[in-house]
């Protein structure tokens, strides 16, 4: 009977894989603005004609069938092999972060570079691609320490950061990299065989290479020890396994940009089905990524009718995010021991509080002075001055006290309420990488705003109502997901990119159909203090950060207890579910009141309270005070330099943030692995 069930698997995994991809390809085919009859389509492919239907199907229909099998199937096939290679399940191109790096790299060197996109960019892609791998392996611990939790949040983290160098890139070469939008979303679109031709010969070398090491990648899967005992030299099948995983993904991204998670869904739908050995893993996968790729194309065809190029790469991170949450709540089920906290170091430069509060307040006074201070026209200290006792026109009046001073008191105060949120995230999750743009709060801000505005069709003023609603929806669709793992830190955390995925497609998809200015979305989704006054202020900060902050506060000595774990906790008589779902409730209507008056600034709740650790310790109840005041100063600093680099344009001020505060993220994420060993 063995046989027998393992000829009906092969024969439903291949046979029906390749029977499923002709029947989508068919649709596919048959899809498009123009409507052929099926039997022209048949005449175009058998027996060709110099007419217009027969080159519609010919030359752009097929090829884009052709590159979605292509594409598909590299995507899949090398989802596979990073898992295998660093033994996380949940690993891909894009939970790793590498299509971040490919499009980045894409996107640098059209600006500053054009002659190095020979071949498609190709080069220019595995570069960017092999640089992020190399990130993502180095700051996650590597193989020894390392686990899926921190693979995958180093590759989030990771992923924010490229992005927010893209957009820069994106809102400043607008012109340059206008053709680049669509494409960097994920698009099949084809107008020739140029790509196909391009791609095939690479593709099949590279997946035959990896066939050709099917045995070796199975030994891969083997601990190290025993690997090595069996004559396996690991680190070289690692590194020519790894290089052939991102060569297939800068292939698929050089042509069609960068599409998320087939990689991911493709490998574990063959592997549910009970193949594990590479040889026939492999060839499964590609026919199956293949179906992934190509269905996904038709439904964004399907939900689009009007043909205008639903990007295909939101389609699969519509499909993809909810795959991803299932994974997380079933990977929990097997291995609930994993409990995926990361150690957050200690006070490297203890200060006296008597010296360190003063000193902040003052330098915080500093930078909202020289904010009010700062205009087009340089640093206007004498006007400021004159203004602040009175002795000035009301122009002068007005731009000071009614425009800039409103402005630099909504940065400070966004990015206290960040900061904070921040805090307390990584207190709950145990988690140090954790803050509010990590765990997608921020991503569910931005489809609450879209939608409010490109689809609702409701004036501008309604914009900050939908972020925070799209915020706190998206916390408690965290909170639901979680509920029966005990709000276990390392399923919050996963089950928040995984939410944050599914919101970026959303967004991405409501930028396209919208037909939304790139740059005017780009400047709202990267965060800035742009044109923010006393009513944004009043309205949507003040009574949040008067009735939430106390709260928080008065709860801070929870997440000491909390850092000595769940079971610790509950034996010192701590509620520990009531109290991690509670506090970050709090966190969350804190940072959606921010993420509603000011877009989506990721970074400051990464930061902030990491450098009040390094300031004074671990303690949380002074912890609080002393990161509100530093996210302050930081958001503030950051709208400073937003409106004073490069007059008259200005930088988005959660762009800046980012290129702040990436490098010495990326420090103390190597810094965290290195205390741990």
């Amino acid at each position: 009977m063995s046989g027998v069930n393992k000829w009906i698997k092969a024969v439903l995994t291949f046979g029906g894989g390749a029977a499923l991809l002709f029947v989508l390809a068919f649709i596919h085919i048959n899809q498009g603005n123009a409507q052929i009859p099926f039997g022209t389509v048949l005449d175009a492919i058998l027996s060709p004609e110099d007419t217009l239907e027969h080159h519609t199907v010919r030359y752009l229909r097929l090829p884009r069938v052709a590159m979605g099998i292509l594409a598909g199937g590299a995507l899949a096939v090398s989802g596979a092999v990073l898992q295998t290679v660093t033994k996380n399940p949940l690993a891909s191109a894009s939970t790793l972060g590498i299509h971040s790096g490919t499009f980045f790299a894409v996107v640098f060197a059209t600006v500053f570079f054009p002659a190095a996109l020979g071949a498609n960019g190709l080069f220019v892609a595995m570069a960017g691609g092999l640089l992020t791998a190399f990130l993502v392996y180095t700051l996650s611990g590597g193989g020894a320490t390392s686990t899926p939790v921190k693979m995958v949040l180093a590759g989030m983290v990771v992923s924010i950061m490229f992005s927010s160098f893209t957009s820069v890139l994106q809102i400043f070469y607008e012109y340059e990299t206008s053709g680049l939008f669509l494409w960097g979303a994920g698009s099949l679109v084809q107008n020739n065989w140029s790509g196909v031709q391009f791609a095939l010969p690479l593709v099949v070398i590279s997946t035959i290479a990896l066939f050709i090491m099917s045995n070796k990648l199975d030994i891969l899967r083997l601990s190290e020890e025993v690997s090595t005992s069996l004559g396996q030299n690991v680190n070289r099948v690692k590194l020519l396994s790894l290089l052939n995983a991102v060569f297939l993904t800068a292939v698929t991204v050089s042509v069609v940009g960068p599409i998320g998670f087939v990689g991911l869904i493709a490998p574990h739908l063959v592997k549910l089905i009970g193949y594990r050995t590479h040889a026939l893993l492999i060839p499964a996968t590609f026919i199956w990524g293949a179906n992934v790729l190509v269905g996904a194309d038709v439904l964004a065809r399907v939900i689009d009718d009007s043909f205008s190029e639903l990007p295909v790469g939101a389609i699969t991170a519509l499909i993809g995010a909810p795959w991803l949450i299932l994974l997380v709540i079933w990977k929990h089920k097997s291995n609930a021991d994993e409990k995926g906290a990361i150690s957050a170091g200690r006070a490297n430069i203890p200060i006296p509080m008597k010296f360190l509060f003063p000193s902040l307040f003052l330098l915080l006074g500093i930078a909202i002075f020289l904010g009010i201070s700062t205009g087009n026209y340089g640093m206007e200290i004498g006007y400021t001055l004159d203004t602040l006792m009175g002795n000035t026109n009301d122009f002068m009046r007005n731009l000071i006290l009614d425009l800039r001073l409103p402005r630099i008191l909504v940065a400070a105060v966004s990015g206290a309420g960040l900061a904070i949120a921040g805090l307390v995230l990584q207190g709950i999750l145990r988690n140090p990488l954790a803050d509010p743009s990590v765990i997608g709060i921020t991503s569910g801000a931005g489809v609450g705003a879209l939608l409010v505005l490109y689809v609702l069709s409701l004036p501008a003023f309604f914009i900050p109502v939908g972020a925070f609603v799209g915020a706190i929806v998206a916390f408690l669709l965290i909170m639901l997901f979680s509920f029966k793992s005990n709000f276990q830190p390392s399923v919050v955390a996963l089950l928040g990119i995984g939410i944050s995925a599914f919101g970026s497609s959303i967004i991405q998809i409501l930028v396209v159909e919208a037909d939304l200015g790139v740059a005017s979305a780009l400047t709202w989704l990267s965060g800035s203090t742009y044109a923010r006054g006393w009513p944004e202020l009043l309205q949507y900060l003040l009574v949040p950060i008067v009735i939430l902050v106390p709260l928080l506060y008065i709860q801070m000595k929870k997440l000491d207890v909390l850092s000595l774990g769940d079971d610790t906790a509950s034996g010192l008589g701590l509620q520990v579910k009531s109290t991690r779902f509670v506090m970050a409730m709090l966190a969350t209507i804190l940072a959606a009141a921010c993420v509603a008056t000011v877009g989506t600034i990721g970074f400051i709740g990464l930061i902030a309270p990491h450098l009040a650790r390094i300031l004074i310790g671990p303690n949380n109840k002074q912890l609080l005070p002393l990161t509100a005041i530093t996210g302050a100063i930081f958001l503030t600093i950051a709208d400073i330099l937003s409106r004073t680099l490069l007059v008259p344009k200005e930088i988005p001020s959660g762009v800046l943030v980012a290129l702040i505060g990436a490098p010495y993220f990326l420090w103390l994420m190597k810094r965290t692995n290195t205390v741990r060993r």
